[in-house]
């Protein structure tokens, strides 16, 4: 029985974390100055991150309050 409901818990824990999607987001580099850092070849050095997005559920709209 114990079995089962550790099974049953890890397999509802593993859904729900299911839903993240990773982006890859880039940046200029900005220099002291606050001009934008220049490579050797010219173009401008860009920081990248990989980042999670959540799907972002729908939801029901909440009524005024009446006062």
């Amino acid at each position: 029985m114990k079995k089962l409901l550790a099974l049953l818990a890890l397999s509802v824990a593993s859904t729900a974390f299911a839903a993240a999607e990773i982006k890859e987001v880039c940046h200029d580099k900005v220099g002291k100055d606050g001009k934008p850092v220049k490579g050797k070849d010219g173009k401008v050095v860009q920081e990248c991150k990989k980042i999670k997005v959540h799907k972002k559920l729908e939801g029901t709209e909440i009524p005024p309050a009446k006062k």
